[in-house]
């Protein structure tokens, strides 16, 4: 059950990647007015993403398992920072793209 949580943490992480580029493809596309529910649906996919991690993170604390929370602590870091960066970079493209358009 526990090992759901990395899954679940991927699975949401490409999900916050997926959906702003379906936004950048559908820009040239006239229907164009969910563009803020896709970028927010984004967003939170990314929050769950990370919170998925602290849970699991933290369930490697309540067992004690120091050496696999040494092991792996590094890399969720470096991830997570990734996950993130890359996230707000897609969807500030998408909110720039989108406020030119609905602008006009």
């Amino acid at each position: 059950m526990i090992g759901l949580l990395n899954l679940g943490s991927l699975v949401l992480g490409l999900i916050a990647w997926i959906l702003p580029a379906i936004n950048l493809m559908r820009f040239e596309k006239q229907k164009y007015r969910n563009w803020a529910a896709l970028s927010i649906m984004s967003i939170s996919a990314c929050a769950i993403s990370l919170c998925l991690q602290i849970f699991y993170n933290y369930h490697l604390v309540k067992i004690a398992d120091w050496s696999a929370l040494m092991d792996i602590t590094g890399a969720v870091v470096f991830i997570a920072a990734v996950l993130l960066t890359v996230t707000i970079i897609l969807n500030v493209i998408t909110l720039i793209i989108y406020r030119n358009r609905t602008a006009k």
